[in-house]
C-alpha cells in the first residue's frame, strides 16, 4: 500500500478515535451534572429538579448507545490494530459504566421525592462530601482517559476508600437514629440508600479507571476495595439500584 494511502487511513482512524473519545467525555459531563443536581435537589428538597434528573436519564442512555454504535462502526470500517482496538473497546466499557453512574444519580433523585415529604433528619454533611469525592473521581478518571495516564487512574482508584469510609459512617449514624426513634426508620432507610448509591458511583469510577489502565498497558489491574458493611433493608427502588 502506498505511503500516502497509509497516512490517509491513519489520519482517518485518528479523527474517528478522537470523535469517539469526545462522545465519552460528553457523556461523563452529563453524568457529572446529574450527580450534582441530584444532591442539590436532595439538600434543598427541590422536587422539580429531582424530576428533571430522572427525566434526563433518558439522554444518558441515548449517549451511551451512541458511543457503542460509533465504536462498532469504527471497528468494522477501520480494522484497528491491537492498541487502537483496546482504545475502542475501552470507550464501550466506559460508556456502560457512565450510564450506570447516571442510573445511580437518578436513583438519588427518586429517593429525594420520598425524603421531601418531611424535614431531613439532620443537616447533610457526609453525603454531600461523598458526592464531591465521587465527582472529583469522575473528573480525574476522564483526565486519565484523555492523557493515557496510568498513575492518575491508580490515584483516582485510591480515593474510593474515602467514600467507603464515609458510607460506613453514614450507615452507623443512621442505624443509631432508627434504634433510638422508630418513627425515623423510613427517612433513615431512604438516606441509607442515597449513601449506597454514592458508594456505588465510587465503585463504578473505579471500574472506569481499571479499564483505562488496561487500555494503556494491556494488563489487567484489579483494585482491592473494602466493602465490609452489609445492607439491612431491601431497596425501595430495587429495579434500579445495583
Amino acid at each position: 500500500m502506498p505511503d500516502n494511502v497509509i497516512l490517509s487511513s491513519r489520519g482517518s482512524l485518528d479523527r474517528e478515535l478522537t470523535s469517539l473519545r469526545d462522545n465519552v467525555l460528553r457523556l461523563s459531563t452529563v453524568v457529572d451534572v446529574a450527580i450534582q443536581q441530584s444532591i442539590h435537589a436532595l439538600k434543598r428538597q427541590i422536587i422539580d429538579l429531582a424530576r428533571q434528573v430522572v427525566a434526563d436519564d433518558a439522554k444518558v442512555n441515548r449517549l451511551r448507545y451512541q458511543v457503542e454504535e460509533e465504536a462498532y462502526t469504527l471497528i468494522a470500517r477501520q480494522q484497528p490494530n491491537a492498541r487502537d482496538l483496546r482504545c475502542i473497546i475501552a470507550a464501550i466499557h466506559l460508556a456502560i459504566e457512565l450510564e450506570r453512574i447516571g442510573d445511580h444519580a437518578a436513583n438519588i433523585a427518586t429517593l429525594s421525592f420520598e425524603l421531601s415529604r418531611e424535614a431531613l433528619l439532620k443537616p447533610l454533611v457526609d453525603i454531600p462530601r461523598m458526592a464531591d469525592i465521587s465527582r472529583s473521581m469522575l473528573q480525574d478518571s476522564m483526565n486519565a482517559y484523555v492523557q493515557w495516564d496510568v498513575d492518575r487512574a491508580k490515584a483516582t482508584i485510591a480515593q474510593d476508600q474515602e467514600i467507603n469510609a464515609l458510607d460506613r459512617q453514614v450507615y452507623r449514624e443512621l442505624i443509631t437514629y432508627m434504634l433510638e426513634d422508630p418513627s425515623k426508620i423510613n427517612r433513615a432507610t431512604h438516606m441509607l440508600w442515597v449513601s449506597h448509591n454514592l458508594e456505588r458511583i465510587g465503585d463504578r469510577v473505579t471500574n472506569v479507571c481499571e479499564r483505562i489502565i488496561y487500555m494503556v498497558t494491556g494488563e489487567v489491574f484489579t483494585s482491592n476495595q473494602d466493602h465490609t458493611e452489609g445492607v439491612l433493608f431491601s431497596s425501595p427502588h430495587s429495579d434500579r439500584i445495583d
